[in-house]
């Protein structure tokens, strides 16, 4: 991944990761999601990332969900 994104939401919940991605997506905003979890025990982070031209309106439909 370069430069040109930024991660906007971070969590531990797999399902929570994927409802901000559908809803950046149906806002047509690129999302993609980096799951930094350990596969056996399911701890750590997952994070969505979007490119940083779409930081600003992300965040703002992130806080409005």
């Amino acid at each position: 991944m370069d430069n040109n994104w930024k991660s906007i939401f971070t969590t531990g919940t797999l399902y929570l990761a994927e409802i901000v991605k559908n809803i950046l997506e149906d806002n047509e905003i690129e999302a993609v999601l980096l799951n930094k979890q350990d596969s056996l025990y399911l701890f750590g982070d997952i994070e969505v990332y979007v490119k940083a031209d779409d930081v600003i309106r992300a965040k703002f439909l992130i806080k409005e969900f």
